[in-house]
């Protein structure tokens, strides 16, 4: 669809026309691309905007994917038709999906950081940008139907939204990155306003099979207030701020959830065999570290066999943790009794949680080693109130917690983190929640 913008953009500009463009100041460039901006912002009902979560609609999502790529050369055919890669595989990673009339016709994948990092990381220096506050997710695989590409935006601009809605909402993200051709790299930049890692282009991607990309990245904290700048002014198919902030598509279906998790996990043991041991070889072609990795991962009986095994000499604990961690972002407020008699409370969010600990950020300073009440609201109608104390901090206002004797609601949610792998397995164990 971004090379669809860039050949509308180019035919209007052919000849002597295209090359006075060329000359012209880049925000004037930029602004005559946002004037091809077309988002509708009542798409046609039979569109509907979801994750992909079943075989079929992950199938649907990886062919054509395959299918853009192997025209676009970012990558040779594949026997099996599809475009799959270990970071598919991923519990943090999300594909979102675009149906028309019940047919998958545009999708994206959102990979957030895990033991495994990002696809760009091999040839971007991400240092910078994890130093500053905030998740990263990596926007990846998107594809557009060949059918939809010379419609303007009727399915790019939805699959957009709900991308910008998923990561604000939903996928505790901060800052976007992407790796993409240096030709529809203004594109973006003009559209959607991403800043270039480096003004660098590598000229030889491996993950896309050799071609040449530019990497950038998007602050969502400010995005919105760059968006109202550029684009609050002009009319409704044309105005991305209101598209991506006021306007409420039906045609999103955003995943219900009972508890405030952050990732949206789908793959099943029989999911994982089928489209990564069935179908494609990805996991017999993994390393033998990366083999390990993804056994720490999916560290649960029903997947061992599914996983390729490894050898003993080849096994390896370091940087396995004592108990598993998992993202969530849970309102909390910690309260501490003084001496005096009087009650200090600090907000805080909890981002990370395992049985016997959590991380949260905090605005204000917290004291360490100081005993109080955490009440954590693990779900809208699930509270957990327990005794723990700061163990450490950092400047950045992350604080490290040990927790006493954890109460029930705790306990039964963890356990059925710790007992699945899917959104669905979450689901299923806590229903018994509502009888306690």
């Amino acid at each position: 669809m971004i090379r669809k913008l860039v050949w509308r953009a180019r035919r209007l500009l052919s000849g002597t026309l295209r090359k006075w463009f060329n000359f012209l100041p880049r925000e004037s460039r930029f602004a005559v691309y946002r004037n091809f901006v077309d988002c509708d912002p009542a798409p046609d009902e039979r569109l509907v905007l979801k994750i992909a979560e079943t075989q079929e609609e992950l199938e649907a999502c990886f062919t054509l994917l395959h299918d853009a790529y192997v025209g676009s050369k970012f990558m040779r055919p594949d026997p099996s038709g599809m475009r799959v890669t270990i970071y598919h595989a991923l519990p943090t990673t999300t594909t979102l999906c675009a149906k028309y009339d019940g047919e998958v016709v545009g999708t994206l994948s959102l990979i957030r950081e895990s033991v495994l990092g990002f696809p760009l990381q091999r040839i971007f220096d991400l240092t910078a940008l994890r130093e500053k506050k905030g998740n990263i997710a990596e926007v990846s695989a998107l594809a557009i139907d060949r059918r939809f590409r010379r419609t303007g935006g009727t399915i790019l601009f939805p699959l957009m939204k709900f991308m910008y809605e998923y990561c604000t909402t939903f996928f505790d993200t901060r800052h976007l990155v992407i790796a993409v051709n240096p030709g529809h790299i203004e594109m973006y930049e003009s559209l959607l306003f991403f800043k270039r890692l480096t003004q660098n282009v590598v000229e030889n991607y491996d993950f896309v099979n050799g071609a040449p990309a530019v990497g950038a990245t998007l602050d969502l904290t400010t995005a919105q207030e760059i968006f109202r700048k550029h684009y609050s002014s002009k009319p409704p198919k044309r105005n991305l701020y209101a598209f991506f902030t006021e306007v409420k598509l039906p045609n999103i279906h955003l995943p219900p959830r009972r508890f405030f998790t952050t990732n949206d996990p789908v793959l099943t043991p029989e999911l994982l065999d089928y489209f990564f041991n069935v179908r494609t070889s990805v996991f017999s072609q993994l390393s033998d570290r990366k083999k390990c990795l993804l056994h720490t991962i999916y560290d649960l009986p029903a997947y061992r066999d599914v996983l390729r095994a490894i050898s003993e000499d080849t096994q390896d604990d370091t940087g396995r943790r004592r108990h598993r961690r998992f993202s969530v972002r849970c309102p909390a407020r910690f309260s501490i009794r003084e001496s005096d008699g009087t009650e200090n409370k600090v907000d805080l969010e909890v981002v990370q949680l395992s049985r016997y600990g959590f991380q949260a950020h905090a605005l204000k300073t917290v004291p360490i080693n100081v005993w109080g009440e955490m009440r954590i609201q693990l779900g809208p109608s699930e509270v957990s109130r327990i005794k723990v104390a700061a163990s450490r901090g950092s400047e950045t206002g992350v604080y490290g917690f040990r927790m006493g004797e954890p109460d029930l609601i705790w306990r039964k949610f963890v356990n059925a983190l710790y007992r699945g792998s899917t959104q669905a397995d979450l689901e299923d164990a806590t229903r018994f929640m509502t009888d306690r």
